[in-house]
C-alpha cells in the first residue's frame, strides 16, 4: 500500500490521484470489446450454432445436451455436501429472503382530490437470468444473492448461468428449488440470455457479476435485455479514526484477495494509524499473491487534514463497501453501495450472511444507485381513475399546461370530457 497526504509536498499529486479514482469505471472493457462485439454478434446471428462453438472452446461442452444442469445433478450436489454446509447455504438463504421481503415495495391507492384515485401496482419481471461467477472463486453466494430477491419479488422463470459450477453452486440451487440451470460462461452466455437461442430462451433481465467479457457484454446487449449494472473489480474503502489495525487490514486483504485489480483505501486523518494498518496488510497479504498484487496496484492510505476532508474524499470516492467508526458516521455518508458499523462488522460478512445484497455499485457507480435488490425484479406500474367530479377539478388546469406546450390535441382529449359533462348537467 501506498501513502498519500492530502496536505504537504505530495498534496498536488495526491489531487490527481483522487480525480483519477473518481473517473474510475469501464476503460478497462475497451481491452476486450472487439473480442465481445464478435461473440455477442455470432450468438445473437446464429443461434445455437455459435454457442455451442464458444460452449466447447471457453467451457469445455461437448454438445447441446451437455449445457444443462437436471434437477438431479443438483439434488446430487445437495446429498453430496456436508450438514454443516447444508445448514450454512439454508441459513444464508434464509437472512437475504427475509431482507429482501422488508425491501419489497407495495402496492397502493389513494385519493388525493375527490374524484381522483391513484397508485401503484407491483408486478414482477416475467424472466430473469442470474450470472454466477465460477472462475478463479466459485461464488455459490453469489446464486443466492441474485436467485433469493427474484423469488421474493415472484419472477415467474429464473435461469442460472454458471462456467463450470461448483458442487456447492449447484447445491445452492437445489435448495431454492432452480429447475433451469446452464453450465455457460462469459460473452456467449449473456448473448445467448440476452437473445434467445433454441436451447436457452431469452430472459427480460440479467443479473450478477462477472470478469470483463462478461461485463463488456452486459453493456452491449443493454438497450435490447435489460440489466442490473456494470460491475468492476471489487472495491473497499475504510475510514477510520479509532479502528482497530488488524481489523482495518484484514478487510482490506479480505475484499483485495477478490482480483489483482481490487481497489482497497483506508482514509483517516492519523499518520500513526495508517502506519499500523499498513504494516498489518503486509503481514495478512504475505501468503496471499492476489491480495498482495491488488494491494501493491491499487492499495492507498489517504491521510486527510480534517474529519471534514476525510469523509468528503469518502463520498467523492462513491465506494462498493465501506466501513466506518460508528452509526453516528450515517449521518454523514451520502455515496456507498453497503456501509458496514464498527470494528466487528467484518466485511465478508456481507458477502455471505447479513441479508444485505453483495452485489453492488462499482466504478463510482454508487453515487446514483445502490446494491442489487429487490427492486431491480418488480416493475412499478401507476394507476390513475377520474369521476367527472376530479376531471372538473384538474381539468382546465391541463388545458392550460397542454396549451402552453403547443399541444392542442391534448387540450382537445380533456375539453371533450368536461364539454360532455357540461351538456349531462
Amino acid at each position: 500500500m501506498k501513502t498519500i497526504r492530502t496536505k504537504g509536498r505530495g498534496a498536488e499529486q495526491t489531487a490527481e490521484i483522487l480525480a483519477a479514482l473518481e473517473r474510475r469505471g469501464g476503460a478497462a472493457l475497451d481491452t476486450v470489446l472487439p473480442a465481445v462485439k464478435r461473440i455477442v454478434a455470432d450468438v445473437r446471428k446464429q443461434g445455437d450454432r455459435a454457442l455451442l462453438r464458444y460452449a466447447a472452446q471457453f467451457d469445455g461442452l461437448a454438445g447441446a445436451s451437455s449445457l444443462r444442469v437436471t434437477p438431479d445433478e443438483m439434488a446430487a450436489a445437495w446429498n453430496a455436501i456436508t450438514p454443516v454446509m447444508q445448514e450454512a447455504l439454508t441459513k444464508a438463504a434464509e437472512q437475504i429472503r427475509r431482507f429482501a421481503v422488508s425491501q419489497l415495495p407495495a402496492s397502493f391507492s389513494d385519493e388525493p382530490i375527490p374524484g381522483l384515485t391513484t397508485g401503484q401496482l407491483v408486478r414482477p419481471l416475467g424472466s430473469v437470468g442470474c450470472y454466477v461467477p465460477s472462475g478463479r472463486h466459485p461464488l455459490p453466494s453469489t446464486l443466492l444473492m441474485t436467485a433469493v430477491p427474484a423469488q421474493v419479488a415472484g419472477v415467474e422463470r429464473i435461469a442460472v448461468v454458471s462456467p463450470k459450477p461448483a458442487l456447492e453452486t449447484l447445491a445452492a440451487a437445489h435448495l431454492l428449488g432452480i429447475t433451469e440451470f446452464y453450465r455457460l460462461g462469459g460473452a456467449h452466455a449473456i448473448a445467448a440470455l440476452a437473445y434467445g437461442t433454441a436451447s436457452i430462451p431469452r430472459v427480460d433481465k440479467i443479473v450478477g457479476p462477472g470478469n470483463l467479457y462478461v461485463t463488456g457484454a452486459k453493456r452491449l446487449i443493454a438497450f435490447d435485455c435489460a440489466i442490473d449494472m456494470l460491475a468492476g473489480p471489487t472495491e473497499i474503502v475504510v475510514t477510520s479514526e479509532r479502528g482497530n489495525a488488524a481489523c482495518i487490514a484484514s478487510d482490506l486483504v479480505a475484499q483485495a484477495e477478490h482480483d489483482p485489480e481490487a481497489l482497497a483505501i483506508f482514509i483517516t486523518t492519523r499518520a500513526d494509524l495508517a502506519k499500523e494498518v499498513i504494516a498489518e496488510t503486509k503481514l495478512r497479504s504475505r501468503n496471499n499473491p492476489v491480495a498482495r498484487q491488488a494491494l501493491d496496484r491499487n492499495g492507498l492510505a489517504i491521510i486527510a487534514t480534517s474529519l471534514d476532508e476525510a469523509r468528503a474524499i469518502t463520498n467523492r470516492l462513491a465506494p462498493e463497501h465501506l466501513t466506518v467508526d460508528s452509526a453516528s458516521d450515517l449521518d454523514w455518508v451520502q455515496n456507498a453501495g453497503s456501509v458496514f458499523v464498527g470494528r466487528w462488522s467484518a466485511q465478508p460478512m456481507g458477502d455471505y450472511i447479513s441479508g444485505p445484497n453483495h452485489t453492488l455499485p462499482t466504478g463510482g457507480m454508487a453515487r446514483v444507485r445502490g446494491g442489487l435488490s429487490v427492486n431491480d425484479f418488480v416493475k412499478l406500474i401507476t394507476v390513475q381513475q377520474y369521476s367527472s367530479q376530479g376531471l372538473r377539478t384538474l381539468g382546465l388546469r391541463a388545458v392550460l399546461l397542454a396549451e402552453a406546450e403547443g399541444l392542442t390535441a391534448h387540450a382537445e382529449s380533456i375539453r371533450a370530457r368536461l364539454h360532455r359533462r357540461r351538456t349531462r348537467d
